[in-house]
């Protein structure tokens, strides 16, 4: 037992040293060359695709090793990391990820006003705590330490004080659980929830937008016998006022066009599943709809369902006369597609441009289904400006060709968009 015990300390060790000498890999790399030589549109994406790891992981090992890898003056000189302390703890193997988070964390902590000195103190006191302590208490003395600096806290400012009201507002819609619901959480500013209240006030009144009733009042004042009868939650009804608005704005038809199709709710399905009211649909938001939902959205004025057959009279073939897809040719990427095609890309349909897959316009492509895939714009623009190429299947999916420095043998479809694609070689050529 004591032997096994002696290998995983050893073997903990070794871990902990390994993001010490990535940092001094990750250095001479970029000293040597940039992201776009590589094919890359920047050192997280090179990051990325290389390691097959996630853009917050990659951001997150740039950052720390721009903090902890060597440095050089600009004459070329080298420099000590910026957090020296730690950085000699880390190749040491003292410390694991989560103390050097709490400290990296801590030192963005400390006042602009404290000197550089004290500031380079507190990092190598935080540095030998964490080299012999655990990370709880590693958290303790940095909320001692950042008391000591700053007793008081940073004086009341009313310019302060709406900046960060600024910055804190967000609104962030999550992605769909597996009974198709999703989170929306928001931190609203007091001039959007002055716009809020009116609209609660009247629109998430009982009785009111209730999609339960067959003619849902929206407008006026709903029958008192309506009201009665209504026995939704407060935030079902502000649910459901916020949904009649979102509806009302897109049934107008006054948002104009994006990405070539009217601002709109673009929907894909079969017949077969429209007539059987049985499956989902796929959304250009990259979102499912349940059949029985689709089919009462359709009922709204001015909402687009689009159903893809085996004919259709959309024109689909535009040759050289139209560099830009038509509104028809953008449907059917949807429906195909459904999001950028490049391997890894969460980016839906709705943010997507229309990319020249085979054959790019400029060297004599033509505008036709066939030649055509979706693409978000920084993917698109990788076949241009950083060595990518595509071309496009024979069961129609886009392929994206890596330059040499970042090909691993990795996928080279995107099957995000297409989850089927996981469990039965969906990267096999059709």
């Amino acid at each position: 037992m004591a032997e096994l015990l002696e290998v995983q300390s050893a073997l903990e060790s070794v871990n902990r040293r390994i993001p010490a000498v990535q940092h001094r890999v990750m250095a001479a790399v970029k000293a040597q060359s940039s992201p776009g030589e590589l094919g890359a549109r920047s050192w997280a994406d090179a990051l990325g695709i290389r390691l097959r790891i996630s853009h917050t992981e990659a951001c997150r090992r740039l950052s720390e090793g721009e903090l902890l890898g060597p440095r050089r003056s600009v004459t070329g000189e080298p420099l000590e990391p910026v957090y020296p302390g730690t950085a000699a703890a880390l190749a040491r193997g003292e410390l694991t990820g989560e103390h050097v988070r709490i400290i990296t964390h801590t030192m963005k902590k400390i006042p602009p006003v404290v000197d550089d000195r004290t500031r380079a103190d507190a990092e190598t006191d935080l540095a030998a705590v964490a080299a012999v302590q655990t990370p709880e208490a590693l958290r303790k003395a940095a909320a001692l330490l950042l008391e000591l600096l700053d007793p008081d806290g940073p004086e009341p400012n009313d310019e302060d004080t709406v900046a960060r009201r600024e910055m804190l507002r967000n609104v962030t819609l999550g992605p769909q659980d597996a009974d198709g619901m999703s989170d929306l959480r928001a931190k609203v500013t007091p001039e959007f929830r002055a716009y809020l209240e009116p609209i609660f006030a009247k629109l998430a009144a009982r009785g009111m937008c209730n999609p339960d009733d067959a003619h849902p009042c929206v407008k006026g004042t709903p029958p008192a016998e309506v009201s009665a009868a209504d026995t939704r939650s407060l935030g079902q009804r502000q649910h459901d006022a916020l949904m009649t608005l979102a509806r009302g704005a897109l049934a107008a038809g006054e948002l104009g066009e994006h990405n070539g199709l009217p601002v709109t709710v673009v929907v894909t399905t079969t017949l077969t599943e429209l007539e059987t009211a049985a499956g989902v649909a796929h959304t250009g938001g990259g979102s499912t709809v349940p059949m029985r939902d689709l089919i009462r959205m359709a009922g709204h004025a001015r909402h687009y369902l689009s159903i893809f057959d085996d004919h259709t009279a959309v024109p689909l073939h535009l040759g050289r006369t139209k560099r830009i897809a038509s509104p028809g040719q953008r449907l059917v990427l949807h429906a195909r597609d459904r999001g950028c095609t490049f391997p890894g890309c969460a980016i839906p349909g709705y943010l997507c441009q229309t990319h020249h897959a085979e054959t790019d316009y400029g060297a004599g492509g033509h505008t036709d289904i066939t030649n055509l895939g979706l693409a978000c714009g920084p993917h698109n623009r990788l076949v241009t400006e950083r060595g990518w190429t595509t071309r496009i299947r024979a069961d129609g999916r886009v392929e994206w060709i890596p330059p040499p420095l970042l090909d691993t043998g990795q996928p080279r479809v995107n099957p995000l968009h297409h989850s089927e694609d996981l469990f039965h070689g969906g990267d096999d050529d059709g």
